[in-house]
């Protein structure tokens, strides 16, 4: 079992920074892929910033520039910097983990998600 422990969520004004963490706890082999996605009231869900093995990231259009996705393989935790926060980033921020852990005598491949994290920006 893969535990995603999420944190750095809060209140702050336009034009702030706030850094969110998630470790992940477990049995786990490797990390195959880490991403951060947001959901705010109303809306769906959506990619913020996506980040493989390998450290290719990627961000969605919104957020360029201003978001930076990172991982410490020896945490088995990822970050993501948000600088020059705007309103419209007021949502509830999840990440999400795709790993091989061991189960059993054996590894799976699985997706985990985080319980999110809510990040409030005021104009």
């Amino acid at each position: 079992q893969v535990q995603l422990v999420e944190s750095g969520g809060g209140l702050v004004q336009a034009g702030g920074s706030l850094r969110l963490s998630c470790a992940a706890l477990g049995r786990i082999v490797s990390i195959n892929a880490m991403g951060w996605h947001r959901q705010a009231p109303g809306k769906q869900r959506e990619l913020v910033a996506g980040i493989t093995s390998s450290g290719s990231t990627n961000y969605a259009d919104s957020v360029k520039g201003r978001f930076t996705i990172s991982r410490d393989n020896a945490k088995n935790t990822m970050y993501l910097q948000m600088n020059s926060l705007k309103p419209k980033d007021t949502a509830v921020y999840y990440c999400v983990l795709d790993t091989t852990t061991v189960q059993g005598t054996g590894v799976i491949r699985r997706t985990d998600w985080g319980q999110g994290t809510q990040v409030t920006v005021s104009s």
